[in-house]
């Protein structure tokens, strides 16, 4: 979909001039979302940094898998004054690169050993391309090579080769394997400012490790020349159990029941959660937005355990609080874009044989129904969660449809959501004239608004391509402690379920951001809290796959005749003051008052987005209870131990 704008865009002169080539380091540079999906600056999970990472390792991860190399070393320089010189540097000791095409693998697309399934079979890696976008991406790179008494080492800058050792002969303490060195280009359209997060880089280490049972990886970071902190070992003995068992934000109700088999490993429990949830890998690769085979092995779970309690159950109430992983090994797998989050083979092999649909379903079937058979205890408690969402679901079976036909007529004439043209869970990639290698169903995302004043200003300064807005009305119901039944009785509540189109789980979310934007006040704070609630409640799931965000927007505006600066912080208009002589100070006290004008700086490329993020040491339900739980007195002791009055702190600050 091309807006009036961009078809301006395009030149009406078109000629022989107009026709260029670009070389593959420099057609990486040009498209680099084409390769890596978006840049970002390190602060999201998803921000292109990580990828470089990632990209590095996954060659040294294809070579644990063939049997090579049980260590991974990875290790980061962090300088505090410099971000420019952050160092990462992977270190394996499989086979090693082969020497005579060293610079060639690392420098010229459509060229390595994954097209060779002899070689690698099942690997992650498989167009070539991964180490080429690292190399190009950064403003130095090298990678050097141990194999068999030799070696060689090449540098690059901006993916042009610099040096090159050739191959030498070699007797020093590396004997085998490769070690990848680079600094992402922080070059102007590039990684701008970017900063390395070691709890990201940590869970992409611990995803690795859950894949790969035996394999060791090493994290280290290195503050300065001088300095060194103690290193991270990460390793796993049991897989997906330990995935699920250090992940789960609940107590699963029953022993996770854990089953391998040849191509596939799985897992599974029920909690007491609502909705379902899934960890899904493909040859060792994290498919955050699942895919054929996330997909069968859901339907899989459900036909199965259908199946053997021979009764009517409807498979909602059979998946409601079950929590999966599920991990598969496929030979050259189909990814819907070279970041791979999401898998689109149909077959587990190139050749075609069995569909991926059927190979998970058949080891689903089998396996796990000869564990319920040998487990009744498990069963026992299974049953009793499946008619206790089942004795919900009636409960609230009229509340549901009539809430789902108001749900329908709203989505097509809502008052309080004002929509965007593209969506997430459109069938095909949308691309932007301006830049071809976007997919802007990525880009597509929901403020949800306190009040009509804050939702107009966002409604007139958006861009209507991939930004909806929906306005609450005031302050949303406290939904701690109800039933799901809230979820439809509630107008407010249906009308977002509904925009979101998430009744049935994520499988068709339709915007890949949820953003909570509300004013910088304690109003604003409470509603941020009490929209947590709802989604932590009913669709804890948004949370933990990173689709739910917080809208930063500035609390001051300080400005003269010559410049104008928006602070985000105390520490920052102090700052802002220090530059500026004489400056007119604003605060904002609300959405409201930020002009449209303004506020498209707010929520376009500048946009200040802070991701709520899950971990198991959250202890949500504690949480829950302890904020938004009826008056406790542990609540009400804090609130008098830490009451500060406004009289005793300026006495404090004179």
């Amino acid at each position: 979909m091309i807006d009036e704008k961009d078809q301006q865009a395009i030149p009406v002169d078109y000629g022989d001039e107009n026709i260029i080539h670009l070389d593959d380091m420099e057609h990486i540079r040009r498209r680099p979302g084409m390769y890596i999906g978006k840049l970002g600056d390190g602060s999201h999970s998803d921000d292109g940094i990580y990828v470089l990472i990632k990209e590095s390792i996954d060659n040294s991860i294809d070579e644990y898998r063939m049997g090579e190399g049980k260590v991974i070393e990875v290790e980061i320089s962090h300088q505090p004054s410099d971000a420019s010189h952050q160092m990462v540097r992977v270190r394996d000791y499989g086979r090693g690169i082969p020497l005579g095409k060293l610079v060639e693998v690392v420098s010229v697309l459509n060229t390595g050993g994954k097209y060779d399934s002899k070689a690698f079979k099942k690997s992650v890696g498989l167009n070539g391309v991964g180490t080429k976008a690292v190399n190009a991406l950064s403003s130095f790179f090298a990678v050097e090579s141990f194999r068999e008494g030799k070696r060689r080492r090449a540098e690059f800058a901006q993916g042009k080769l610099t040096s090159d050792t050739g191959i030498q002969d070699y007797d020093g303490p590396e004997k085998r394997g490769t070690i990848i060195e680079f600094v992402p280009d922080s070059s102007k359209g590039l990684f701008e400012n970017y900063r390395f997060r070691d709890d990201y880089i940590e869970e992409l280490l611990r995803n690795y490790a859950y894949l790969n049972t035996g394999l060791t990886l090493v994290y280290t970071r290195v503050e300065s020349q001088k300095s060194k902190v103690e290193s991270k070992k990460f390793v796993s003995k049991n897989g997906l159990l330990d995935l699920l068992t250090e992940n789960m934000t609940v107590n699963p109700l029953y022993p996770i029941i854990h089953l391998v088999g040849e191509d596939i490993e799985i897992a599974l429990t029920h909690t007491d959660q609502n909705g379902d949830e899934y960890y899904s890998f493909v040859n060792g690769q994290h498919t955050i937005q699942g895919g054929t085979h996330q997909t069968a092995y859901r339907e899989a779970i459900g036909r199965t355990i259908k199946e053997f309690f021979n009764k009517n159950q409807e498979l909602a109430d059979i998946r409601n609080g079950v929590v999966g992983a599920i991990a598969i090994n496929v030979e050259e797998p189909v990814f819907e874009s070279q970041t791979k989050v999401k898998l689109g083979s149909k077959d587990m092999s190139p050749t075609g044989g069995v569909s991926v649909n059927k190979f998970v379903n058949d080891f689903v079937k089998q396996h796990l129904d000869n564990y319920l058979h040998k487990n009744p205890q498990t069963v026992e408690i299974m049953l009793q969660k499946i008619q206790d969402s089942e004795k919900e679901r009636k409960a609230i079976a009229g509340v549901t449809k009539a809430a789902r036909e108001r749900a329908k007529k709203n989505l097509v004439n809502n008052p309080k959501l004002r929509d965007c043209q593209i969506h997430l869970n459109d069938a095909k990639p949308v691309k932007s004239a301006k830049d071809a290698d976007d997919d802007l169903r990525l880009e597509s995302c929901i403020f949800i608004t306190e009040g009509l004043s804050a939702s107009g200003s966002i409604t007139k300064s958006r861009d209507v391509r991939t930004q909806a807005v929906f306005s609450l009305r005031g302050k949303p119901l406290n939904s701690y402690g109800l039933s799901k039944s809230v979820v439809y009785e509630n107008e407010e509540f249906n009308c977002l379920q509904s925009a979101l189109n998430i009744e049935d789980g994520l499988d068709e979310l339709r915007y890949n951001k949820v953003i909570i934007a509300t004013d910088a006040d304690v109003d604003g704070m409470h509603i941020r809290l009490l929209m947590l609630t709802f989604f932590l409640q009913f669709f804890p799931d948004l949370v933990k796959k990173g689709h739910v965000y917080i809208l930063q927007t500035p609390l001051f505006r300080v400005k003269d005749k010559n410049q104008t600066i928006y602070c985000y912080s105390e520490e920052e208009r102090q700052k802002a003051i220090e530059a500026i002589k004489n400056p007119e100070i604003t605060r904002f006290k609300g959405l409201g008052e930020i002009s449209p004008d303004e506020f498209k700086g707010f929520i376009g490329a500048g946009i200040r987005l802070d991701q709520v993020t899950l971990r198991k040491e959250d202890a949500v339900n504690e949480l829950l209870a302890y904020y938004m739980g009826k008056n406790t007195t542990e609540r009400q002791q804090f609130i008098i131990d830490n009451l500060v009055i406004e009289e005793d702190r300026v006495e404090e600050e004179n």
